[in-house]
C-alpha cells in the first residue's frame, strides 16, 4: 500500500472522516431601541435628569473600551442633549487599562467606534492620571479619573448593562463598573484585580458607592442589547436607587443574550474571530462555557464542550488578543496578528496572564479541526459534535454537524436553513463554508 504523503507532519490527522454540518438559524430576542435620539430625549426629560445639570455646568460623558451598538451615536445624542439645556459637555475614555494603559492607545480604541470630537461635536479629553478620593474602610484606595475630578460639574457614566465575563454578583458590567473600575484608570483597575476577581462583585458596589458619595453623579445612562447585539434599552438611571435598578436591567440582560444551543455536549467549538470589541475576554464566557480567570463555575452549563478552536482576531481588537489562552487551537493568523503590549498590559492588569497563552498554533483550518477532534475524548470517526460561530455576539446563524441536528431541533429555540453538506476545504487548507 502506498504511502500517503503528507505537506506537514501534522496533516497526518487529516486522513480521518469528517461528519457533514448543516446551518441553522436561531431564534433571538430582536426588541429594537429605535431612534436612539428619540429615545435619549425621552430619558433627559424624565423627572431628575436634565434638570440635575445646572446651565454652564462643564459635563464629562464617559466612552467606554467596549464595542456597544451605535456607542458613537449614543454619545453625540447625550451630547446633545446636555448642550440643549445650556451646559457643556465633553467626553473622556472610562475603561481602566484598556488601550495599552496609555491615553493614546484609549482615544485610538474609542477612533474604532467613531467617536471623534468631529462627530460628537465636543471636546475628547484623555488622561491615565488618577486623583485618590479616598479609603473605604481604611483599607480599599478609590480613584477616579483627574479629568473628571478636576474639570468637570457632573460626571455621567455610560455604559451598558449585561453579565460579567468573569464573576458573578447583584450587579456585572454596567454603571457601577463603570464607575469604581473604568473611572479608577489603571491605577483603580490594577488594584482591583490584584485582590482576584473573585471579590469584585462585593467590592464594585462598594467603591461605586463611595464614589457616588464624593463626585456629583447625578444618574447614568444604562444601556442593554437584544440577542443580536443590538441596542434594546436606553434608559437614565438616578444615583438614588442605582444599583438596585441596575440589578434589573442585569436580568433583562441576561435574558436577551444569545448563547449556543443548549445541547448536552459537543467536541469542538470553533469561533472565527475573537476580540475586545466583542467581549471583554476576546470571546463571552457566558456563550462559550470557559473563562480566562477560572473564577466561574460552569458545571451546569451547557452545551458542555471539549476544544476550542479561534481562527483571526477582529480588525476593531486592534491586536489585543485578551482571552485567547481559552483557546485549544488557534490560527497562525490569528496568533500573527496579536500586539504583544496591550494583550499582555491587559492581562498583566487582570491578573490572569494565562489569558494571552497561546494554543496549540497551526496554519490552516484543515489541521486545527483535526487536531481538536484527535486530541478530544471518546470521538468515533465521522461523528465528531462540532459546532461553529462567527463569534460570541454573532450567534444567529451557526453551524453544526450531523451527530448534533437532532440534539439542536429539539431545542425548540433554532431551524435548520441548508442541507447537510460535506466540511469541504479550499486548496489552502481553510473552510469554504461561512456560519
Amino acid at each position: 500500500m502506498a504511502t500517503v504523503q503528507h505537506a506537514s507532519p501534522l496533516d497526518l490527522f487529516s486522513d480521518a472522516a469528517l461528519p457533514r454540518w448543516a446551518r441553522f438559524r436561531q431564534r433571538l430576542d430582536g426588541s429594537p431601541v429605535g431612534s436612539i435620539a428619540d429615545a435619549m430625549a425621552r430619558e433627559f426629560a424624565k423627572p431628575g435628569i436634565a434638570d440635575a445639570i445646572a446651565p454652564d455646568a462643564r459635563v464629562a460623558l464617559t466612552a467606554g473600551s467596549r464595542g456597544i451598538d451605535r456607542i458613537a451615536e449614543v454619545l453625540k445624542a447625550a451630547v446633545e442633549q446636555v448642550r440643549a439645556g445650556g451646559a457643556e459637555p465633553f467626553v473622556i475614555p472610562a475603561m481602566g487599562s484598556h488601550g495599552g494603559a496609555t491615553a493614546e492607545g484609549q482615544l485610538a480604541l474609542i477612533e474604532h467606534y467613531g467617536v471623534t470630537e468631529e462627530y460628537l461635536g465636543c471636546p475628547i479629553r484623555a488622561s491615565m492620571e488618577t486623583v485618590l478620593l479616598g479609603n473605604l474602610g481604611g483599607r480599599v484606595p478609590v480613584y477616579f479619573d483627574r479629568i473628571a475630578w478636576e474639570e468637570a460639574d457632573v460626571v455621567i457614566p455610560i455604559g451598558r448593562v449585561k453579565p460579567h465575563t468573569d464573576f458573578r454578583g447583584q450587579v456585572e458590567s454596567g454603571l457601577a463598573k463603570m464607575i469604581a473600575i473604568g473611572l479608577g484608570k489603571q491605577n483603580g483597575a490594577s488594584w482591583f484585580h490584584s485582590h482576584g476577581i473573585a471579590t469584585f462583585g462585593d467590592l464594585v458596589p462598594q467603591v461605586a458607592t463611595f464614589t457616588l458619595s464624593r463626585v456629583n453623579i447625578p444618574f447614568g445612562i444604562a444601556l442593554v442589547e437584544n440577542g443580536f447585539s443590538k441596542l434594546s434599552i436606553i434608559e437614565a438611571v438616578p444615583a438614588a436607587g442605582m444599583f438596585e435598578r441596575e440589578a434589573d436591567l442585569l436580568e433583562i440582560a441576561r435574558a436577551r443574550l444569545a448563547r449556543l444551543p443548549r445541547v448536552e455536549c459537543a467536541d469542538v467549538l470553533i469561533v472565527d474571530r475573537i476580540g475586545k470589541d466583542i467581549s471583554g475576554d476576546g470571546a463571552d464566557p457566558n456563550v462559550i462555557n470557559r473563562d480566562v480567570a477560572g473564577v466561574i463555575n460552569f458545571t451546569d452549563a451547557l452545551p458542555k464542550i471539549q476544544r476550542y478552536i479561534v481562527r483571526d482576531l477582529t480588525d476593531d481588537t486592534d491586536g489585543n488578543a485578551a482571552g485567547i489562552g481559552m483557546f485549544d487551537f488557534a490560527l497562525r493568523r490569528a496568533v500573527t496578528r496579536m500586539d504583544p503590549v496591550p494583550t499582555y498590559m491587559n492581562m498583566i492588569t487582570a491578573k490572569s496572564p494565562s489569558g494571552a497563552r497561546l494554543p496549540i498554533t497551526v496554519d490552516t483550518d484543515r489541521q486545527a479541526l483535526h487536531l481538536a477532534i484527535a486530541s478530544a475524548l471518546r470521538v468515533e470517526e465521522g461523528k465528531a459534535r462540532i459546532l461553529r460561530i462567527e463569534s460570541t455576539k454573532t450567534l444567529e446563524h451557526i453551524l453544526a454537524s450531523e451527530p448534533l441536528v437532532d440534539a439542536v431541533l429539539a431545542t425548540g429555540a433554532v431551524e435548520q436553513v441548508s442541507d447537510l453538506e460535506p466540511v469541504e476545504f479550499n486548496a489552502g487548507g481553510m473552510f469554504v463554508t461561512a456560519p
